[in-house]
């Protein structure tokens, strides 16, 4: 970080980076690193890590931040990025454009005898070519996503404020879904106008929006692109909307749409749905472990005779999905800031039909806040946040 460094609109203060850095090279230390890659490439929710560890915005391609335990940080690109994304926006000033950024770093390990370099990404995001030649290489490649993303989990004050801004955004982006939500329409053109919002307020090309959907007032168990079908009136719509603000921080919300009547065993569903999530929301607290939020949700539904689809959730930030999980097996004590998406997708015994929500929760000293101010319920199309109170 250079003396001169300017601030910018969504960049965090120089404060916020020193304590990002502290947090991340105290994990560092504990396990015996010298140095620690971050990987982020291009694919929607797997970019945050760089934005976090250097305020690059990645358009396309990957980017690495080499981050010694000593020493100023390096962002490595491929030489065919050099002119995509600005370069000039990150507060990390040492860019390199190497013709194969892993024989760059593996040669930069040998230089300065490192031992132990941790890779954040090194199952999902890092460039098998860069793998192959730093494995190539005498210094010892070590998984770090966990313990990274423990370092970042639990948010500060600068933090929280760009996750309330997305959280804004998002709902506004709802809203205008839900005034677009009528009969007749296909499923793509009752998703645009949020999408119009999103990009409009600087989501940019950081979202994810997906459907579930189904006919006879039921959704199918699968996730799909909003495409050309038409809707009825008694098809269930589940948008799961899943954006950044500006800041490139995520947050997810979904709720149900509907202008017919649900299934029966929808219903029987919907019934369970506000209990469990409050259930999970009493549970968000400092000391609780992640599993047992899981359980407060697994269980309620498997009360009424469903089981979940997969986990109930999961930390989030600049990176789509963060660890903790909320998940069985996740025994991670929860620390006041930490955020987390809680997504329970409940399916019948068939695994063929369900129901479907998204909130974006803070951990608090004695129980969680819901970021959204939405209620839990089916949506019809006439609705606006002044008709609907939680």
């Amino acid at each position: 970080m250079t003396a001169d460094w300017p601030p910018r609109s969504h960049l965090p203060s120089k404060q916020e980076i020193e304590l990002r850095y502290k947090n991340v090279r105290s994990r560092m230390e504990k396990d015996g690193l010298d140095a620690l890659l971050v990987c982020g490439n291009q694919y929607a929710g797997f970019e945050g890590a760089v934005l976090y560890m250097s305020g690059f915005e990645i358009v396309h391609r990957y980017v690495y931040v080499l981050f010694p335990l000593e020493g100023e940080p390096t962002l490595v690109f491929p030489r065919e990025a050099r002119w995509i994304g600005d370069k000039g926006k990150p507060w990390v000033r040492d860019q390199v454009w190497p013709d194969s950024p892993g024989q760059w770093i593996r040669d930069k390990a040998i230089e300065r005898r490192w031992k132990r370099l941790g890779v954040y990404g090194m199952d999902f995001v890092m460039a098998v070519r860069d793998y192959r030649e730093l494995a190539r290489g005498s210094v010892e490649l070590v998984p770090f996503d966990k313990q990274f993303d423990l370092a970042r989990a639990v948010k500060s004050a600068e933090e929280l404020a760009e996750v309330r801004d997305a959280m804004d955004i998002i709902l506004d982006g709802f809203w205008a879904l839900v005034g677009a939500y009528q009969a007749g329409k296909t499923e793509a053109q009752i998703m645009a106008p949020a999408v119009e919002r999103f990009f409009a307020r600087g989501a940019g090309p950081r979202m994810m929006n997906i459907l579930l959907s189904g006919e006879h007032g039921q959704a199918d168990a699968f996730f799909k692109v909003p495409g050309h079908r038409v809707v009825e009136a008694n098809d269930l719509l589940l948008y799961s909307l899943e954006v950044t603000g500006a800041g490139g921080y995520w947050v997810e919300f979904s709720r149900p749409l509907l202008q017919g009547k649900p299934s029966a065993t929808t219903q029987k569903m919907a019934d369970a749905y506000p209990l469990a999530l409050e259930k999970a929301r009493k549970a968000m607290n400092a000391g609780e472990l992640a599993s047992n939020v899981h359980r407060a949700v697994a269980e309620t539904f498997g009360k009424h005779g469903f089981a979940l689809g997969h986990l109930s959730g999961h930390s989030i930030g600049t990176t789509m999905l963060e660890y903790p999980a909320i998940g069985a097996n996740t025994d991670v004590p929860l620390e006041e800031n930490m955020i987390f998406s809680l997504h329970p997708q409940v399916v019948d015994l068939d695994g063929k039909v369900c129901l479907y929500t998204q909130d974006t929760y803070r951990v608090g000293k004695t129980e969680g806040e819901c970021l959204a101010d939405v209620p839990w319920r089916f949506f019809a199309g006439q609705e606006t946040p002044e008709t609907v109170s939680a």
